[in-house]
């Protein structure tokens, strides 16, 4: 079955696949791991590749769609890639630059998605974020209204095909949704999203203003991230996504993406493994059913992996309100 036949389709009118390879990597893991895994993805059947300019490895994910579109396994067409505006670049004046910057490193004409990682805003300079205690944030103050139309403009100008938001929460979607001479609405909201968050209301306040919601760390934490405590508990480890998966013939991976999917939530699937991508990708053969869904439903414990709380003190904070 071609991922093809599961697109999304958009408020704009541009469909996204539902199911999408994350490209985060921590910096222990050498950069080429990322070209590899994106050519692997592209092999078994992924279409939808997330990548940030945040991750740094920009570059060799660019290197690996390029390389599958070269040897005739896709068109540019067939790729839809999501690329991240940085904090630091939320002055009106630096997104486009920004985007630019990664459609160099990507080495593409134009991005299919481009959304604003996160409400925070930052000083501009060469540390993207803090690595350690030691390191000073400096917030400023960008009105993100401002931000966003200069993300319409670069929609305009045709360097990328759809434009929305990530790490948003109702009160700032509803900002951008309301804005005086908004021309182009969010596509989406990128959040993390899970069995232990299932993010349910903001779910509902998205579908009520066809805005999609895309889910990561949809499988749990990555142990390795810096940004994560090591004591959260595993969610693929979770016996009751244990005997759903055992039920389907499944692992809890797929049965915790395939969830997603019936939530009319897209996805993302990250890992660098070549067994797991094949793995993650076979989601679109079986159905969880009613019960399974309202079971894992009941999961939720509004446990959030990643909270960035050097964040927290900053006006745009999104996690201090409820949704």
């Amino acid at each position: 079955m071609a991922l093809s036949r599961f697109r999304v389709t958009m408020n704009d009118g541009n469909t996204i696949p539902a199911l999408g390879l994350g490209t985060y990597a921590p910096k222990s893991v050498p950069k080429h791991e990322a070209e590899m895994a994106v050519k692997v993805a592209i092999d078994v059947g992924f279409r939808h590749i997330d990548g940030a300019f945040l991750y740094e490895n920009e570059k060799e994910v660019g290197q690996g769609i390029r390389t599958k579109i070269a040897d005739g396994t896709v068109t540019r067409e067939e790729i839809f890639y999501t690329g991240k505006l940085w904090s630091t670049h939320h002055h009106p004046d630096l997104v486009r630059p920004a985007l630019e910057e990664t459609l160099k490193a990507l080495q593409l004409d134009y991005i299919d998605l481009y959304i604003i990682h996160w409400p925070v805003s930052l000083k501009p300079g060469k540390t993207k974020i803090p690595q350690d205690e030691n390191q000073k944030i400096i917030f400023e103050f960008v009105d993100l209204r401002d931000t966003w139309e200069a993300m319409e403009k670069c929609k305009d100008a045709g360097l990328v095909k759809s434009i929305g938001v990530s790490n948003f929460n109702r009160r700032q979607l509803e900002m951008i949704l309301n804005k005086t001479g908004l021309k182009y609405k969010p596509v989406c909201n990128q959040v993390e999203c899970h069995p232990y968050l299932n993010q349910s209301k903001l779910l509902e306040f998205c579908k009520s203003n066809d805005i999609i919601l895309v889910a990561y760390s949809a499988l749990g934490s990555n142990r390795e991230s810096p940004w994560i405590d090591e004591k959260s508990p595993v969610l693929l480890d979770d016996p009751v996504l244990g005997t759903i998966a055992k039920k389907h013939n499944r692992s809890p991976a797929q049965v915790a993406l395939r969830y997603q999917i019936q939530r009319g939530v897209v996805v993302l699937a990250k890992s660098f493994s070549e067994k797991r991508i094949k793995e993650n990708f076979q989601v679109f053969d079986f159905q969880l059913t009613s019960e399974d869904m309202k079971v894992i439903d009941g999961l939720n414990r509004n446990l959030r992996y990643l909270t960035l709380d050097i964040f927290q003190d900053n006006i745009n904070y999104p996690f201090n309100d409820d949704y």
